[in-house]
């Protein structure tokens, strides 16, 4: 059985890797990313719920008094 050459491995390694980053760079390149992203403000688009303009009360069949 013969034996098999593994000169040529490393150079292989490298080649692949290298043309992975370069690939990768090329490919992160293209992004655009804003130079100052500005904040959003949230807290002033708040909209009332129905719910939270009443108070209620939701009697749980334990809390009614004995009979």
């Amino acid at each position: 059985m013969p034996q098999l050459d593994t000169s040529t491995w490393t150079i292989t390694i490298i080649s692949a890797t290298l043309t992975l980053l370069i690939l990768f760079q090329l490919k992160f390149s293209k992004f655009s990313h804003p130079l100052n992203p500005t904040p959003k403000i949230t807290g002033a688009l708040k909209q009332d719920n129905p719910w939270e303009k009443k108070w209620t009360k939701t009697y749980l069949p334990l809390s009614l008094p004995l009979q």
